[in-house]
């Protein structure tokens, strides 16, 4: 088997048809089709069937198109293991993917141990994005690896593991005069605040929390990045939430002061990947860790797989 035919085959599979394919790799389409077309004939099977003016995936083209992501992705792991390697004086690649909802200082300690592998070494590619879009990154092998504030969620067929590192208590920022007097949890009532977006784990957590204890806050904004959210508290508009472990960094850089810990409320800390043997030395070094600054660290069971549909390809 030819794989620079299996390569073409990805591309076309991915970019959703010949003409779009042929542009990315700057082929022409009869080129492309040729070479698609004698993989077949070596593999003695079809991949595409042509359903009107669109390619659908036949039953094998799926099964090879599983096949062909893993192999490559593969190879990519084999080189980053390689570059890795003392003395091979090429830097190391780590792909990652944030979640919008992670607060960025956070990202920045659960990276350190694979930043200090080789220092001046990794060359990071980081990508953020919403959940759900990075978990399709991930499939397709774009990125080694996601950070997240929750888990993959069981509608996504993705062969892939979270791993739960561990929690962080959350608590209230603000401006001193905004927080003046007032202490919790009652001190949230009428409180303007930010809060986090729907998107976000903690964004169900903490309504749940406000019902119980019967709070209602003025609430100013809904952010899915923290980042804006703090502009917002800096401004002196509204107080948020933010995870305690790392809110005394916050009064040197953005004059907010910890209101609080809002107790029982905690904030989930996950690494997804793809759900096979991890030999990326970056993404091993992030899941060892030390991460000393989270709390409750616990395995995550192994998810089954189950196969992700793929859309036909169009022409």
């Amino acid at each position: 088997m030819n794989y620079k035919h299996l390569k073409y085959f990805l591309h076309v599979a991915e970019a959703g048809g010949i003409t779009r394919a042929a542009e990315q790799l700057h082929l022409t389409p009869q080129t492309l089709s040729s070479q698609i077309q004698q993989l077949e004939e070596a593999l003695g099977n079809a991949l595409f069937v042509r359903q009107g003016r669109q390619l659908a995936l036949t039953e094998f083209g799926r099964l090879a198109l599983d096949y062909a992501r893993d192999i490559f992705a593969l190879g990519r792991e084999m080189e980053a293991s390689l570059k890795s390697r003392a003395g091979s004086g090429r830097p190391l690649e780590l792909r990652v993917g944030v979640a919008d909802a992670v607060p960025k200082p956070l990202v920045m300690r659960l990276l350190g141990p694979a930043l200090k592998l080789h220092p001046n070494s990794v060359r990071l590619v980081c990508r953020e994005w919403r959940h759900e879009l990075l978990l399709a990154d991930l499939a397709l092998h774009r990125i080694d690896l996601v950070i997240a504030d929750a888990p993959m969620p069981a509608s996504v067929s993705v062969k892939a593991r979270s791993h739960l590192l561990g929690q962080l208590p959350v608590a209230l920022v603000g401006r001193p005069e905004l927080l003046q007097g007032r202490s919790l949890p009652q001190g949230l009532d009428g409180l303007p605040m930010v809060v986090p977006g729907e998107d976000a784990l903690l964004s169900a957590r903490l309504h749940a929390w406000l019902d119980h204890h019967k709070l209602q806050p003025a609430v100013v904004a809904e952010c899915d990045d923290p980042a804006l959210g703090l502009e917002l508290a800096r401004e002196g508009h509204a107080a948020m939430l933010y995870p305690s472990t790392l809110a005394p960094d916050l009064e040197r850089q953005f004059g907010l002061v910890h209101g609080g810990e809002l107790a029982g409320l905690m904030e989930e800390v996950y690494v997804i990947t793809l759900d096979r043997r991890i030999s990326h030395p970056g993404v091993k070094a992030i899941l060892q860790g030390p991460h000393d600054f989270l709390q409750h660290s616990v395995p995550t069971p192994r998810r089954k797989r189950t196969r992700r549909p793929d859309p036909a390809p169009d022409v």
